[in-house]
């Protein structure tokens, strides 16, 4: 007779190789990197830049002096370039709120339709999203040139000489010329995320408000619209922390001028610290657009975690 073969019972406590313990131990394996590196250039940088806006510092010396709050004091009672800083920052955002965002969705509902060589159209207007701020500024710089520039060249060959303009020259007109320029590198981006919302939008929808004798128009307004109502918190936020921080369109434009017509608060931190080597005002102007920007990214992601909990 073969002896029948005894099969322990299997144990309750699992190996200690496929224990939690070691699953916790092997997440922080991989974060525990990425947190030392955001730390490093993100964290540590933003916690010194507070640190020195409390000092009066050139930037060279080893001597700093200790002025507390003087610094935010001097900005905002004896700065008018701040202020000037301040009121195109935000005109900055509330048109960047409205322009790319209007012409990014026009685009993306009309290349969301069966169309021939829709790909390319995408592509091609999606194309100047990747290219280096400082690479379109360079571009949009040529084209404004007084004397051989494309813009005036065109309105001049149409017959519209009375409007050609020195855009980057006039106070008046420099910030809205570089915020075309600013248009047509933002609104690709918009354009995409757009689209991927319009991905997400039922079509049972779409189809049950067309049997119900609804135009193109009403299935936009009352499906399509709403449908995309967590896309456009999404471009919104978005184009107000690009817009805040704007630099490089600026800097290889304008330089911030004629007359400081073109300052906004990224670039008049910069100019403080860089090249007037005040870096205690320059690092309060810093400490100030890092206060509005956190002002707007907190609620956003708070949002969004309830979003994800819901």
């Amino acid at each position: 007779m073969t002896r029948p073969v005894t099969i322990p019972p299997p144990t309750s406590r699992p190996p200690i190789w496929r224990g939690p313990t070691l699953g916790r131990f092997t997440s922080w394996t991989f974060l525990v990197p990425a947190v030392v590196i955001y730390a490093l250039f993100a964290l540590f940088p933003m916690v010194d830049g507070l640190w020195l806006s409390f000092f009066d510092w050139d930037g060279v010396s080893a001597d700093r002096h200790w002025v507390g709050l003087e610094n935010y004091a001097q900005i905002f009672t004896q700065d008018p370039v701040f202020w000037r800083a301040v009121q195109n920052s935000l005109i900055w955002v509330g048109l960047s709120l409205v322009i790319p965002t209007v012409i990014g969705l026009a685009f993306a509902v009309a290349l969301d339709q069966k169309l021939r060589g829709r790909n390319a159209f995408r592509a091609a207007l999606y194309l100047p999203a990747i290219i280096a701020a400082i690479a379109v500024a360079t571009i949009w710089t040529w084209m404004y040139n007084p004397i051989f520039g494309l813009v005036n060249a065109t309105l001049e060959a149409l017959g519209l000489e009375w409007l050609i303009q020195d855009w980057l020259g006039d106070p008046d007109l420099a910030i809205l010329s570089i915020f075309v320029a600013y248009v047509w590198q933002a609104t690709g981006a918009a354009m995409v995320l757009f689209l991927a919302g319009l991905q997400n939008v039922p079509v049972e929808l779409k189809e049950a408000a067309r049997v119900d004798g609804a135009n193109h128009r009403q299935v936009f307004r009352a499906v399509t619209f709403p449908a995309l109502m967590p896309t456009f918190i999404v471009v919104t936020v978005l184009s107000i922390i690009s817009s805040l921080k704007v630099f490089d369109l600026i800097y290889g434009m304008t330089l911030g001028g004629p007359a400081q017509s073109t300052q906004v608060l990224a670039l008049w931190s910069y100019t403080l610290s860089f090249q007037l080597h005040d870096y205690g005002n320059g690092m309060a102007v810093a400490m100030v657009l890092l206060v509005i920007t956190l002002a707007i990214v907190i609620p956003y992601y708070a949002w969004m975690g309830r979003r994800d909990e819901a």
